[in-house]
């Protein structure tokens, strides 16, 4: 705890060092939430060593490619919501760019861009390792990442953005890099995939509930929006029982005992819930969706190393 302790206030220092408008512009790529990106292709990368076929190139082109389609998503995300009306001075979540006129939407528009236009580089380099599928699949994620927030019919204005993360974040990520690298498939790949999936979804949660009085007069239908308040804290608790349970069932099916470890993100997980049963709402979300990122963290370090060790 006291490493984990000095590195945050390592980077906190370097980061009140940094010129402000690189702070303005990490602000916008929302760094808590590019854990939900990074950590499928981490799992990915380990269950392809665990096969004996860990590719270093293919393994760093998965990592950019989904860390650049996840931050065009948070900027398509951040123009979009501003010009739709659910990003307004109302907002309870932390500080949106170009809502506060820290960036102009046409400056945010040409990063947008700039963003998915690395990430389908990354996806044409794969292409040229193992074909067709994982261009399809590189370019079906940009797709969806600007669909997700661009225009009234967008995934998430239709209340999607649950099934979207939990596929895309789980068994797509995972499976895909795994892919890149073993270049194979095996069923309980998919399996493996839905740990990091639900908990990406549990972050989403969080967020819809925070925002829900804000996305319901904008008419964003989130879950949140459509089923109310304890739909979504029935959704959170099953996405953290989901996560937890998976690992033994891949640990029955031969991938080692030590898998089981990764239950134990129950604990952490059920101080979390009490905070989002309780009744807490707004601003007093923010230390949850941190937290619930810093718990899919969590399950990627216990899971490699289980794995591995396994």
């Amino acid at each position: 705890m006291r490493l984990i302790e000095r590195i945050r206030v390592f980077v906190r220092a370097v980061y009140k060092l940094m010129p402000v408008a690189i702070k303005t512009w990490i602000l916008a790529a929302r760094p808590k939430t590019l854990l939900a990106g990074a950590c499928p292709v981490i799992i990915g990368s380990v269950l392809a060593a665990g096969e004996g076929g860990f590719y270093l190139p293919a393994a760093l082109a998965a990592f950019f490619g989904a860390m650049c389609i996840q931050i065009g998503t948070n900027f398509c995300n951040d123009y979009f919501d501003f010009k739709q009306g659910a990003d307004t001075e109302e907002r309870q979540g932390p500080t949106r760019a170009v809502q506060a006129g820290l960036i102009s939407g046409k400056t945010m528009l040409g990063a947008t861009i700039l963003m998915f236009a690395l990430s389908a580089a990354c996806a044409g380099y794969l292409y040229t390792r193992v074909g067709f599928p994982i261009l399809l699949i590189g370019l079906v994620s940009i797709l969806c990442g600007i669909w997700y927030t661009a225009g009234r019919y967008s995934i998430g204005y239709l209340g999607l953005g649950d099934i979207f993360v939990l596929i895309f974040f789980g068994p797509v990520a995972v499976g895909g890099t795994f892919y890149v690298q073993a270049m194979g498939w095996n069923y309980w790949i998919g399996l493996a995939g839905l740990p990091p999936g639900l908990l990406a979804t549990a972050i989403l949660v969080v967020n819809n509930l925070r925002d829900i009085d804000q996305d319901r007069a904008a008419n964003k239908k989130t879950l949140a929006v459509r089923f109310g308040k304890r739909f979504v804290r029935a959704e959170y608790l099953l996405c953290l029982v989901g996560a937890a349970f998976i690992p033994i069932l891949l640990m029955l099916y031969g991938l080692g005992w030590w898998l089981g470890a990764c239950s134990l993100i129950l604990i952490p997980g059920a101080v979390l819930y009490t905070r989002v049963l309780r009744g807490s709402t707004g601003a007093e979300l923010n230390p949850v969706l941190g937290k619930t990122a810093g718990l899919l963290l969590l399950y990627t370090l216990i899971f490699s190393v289980a794995l591995l060790k396994g």
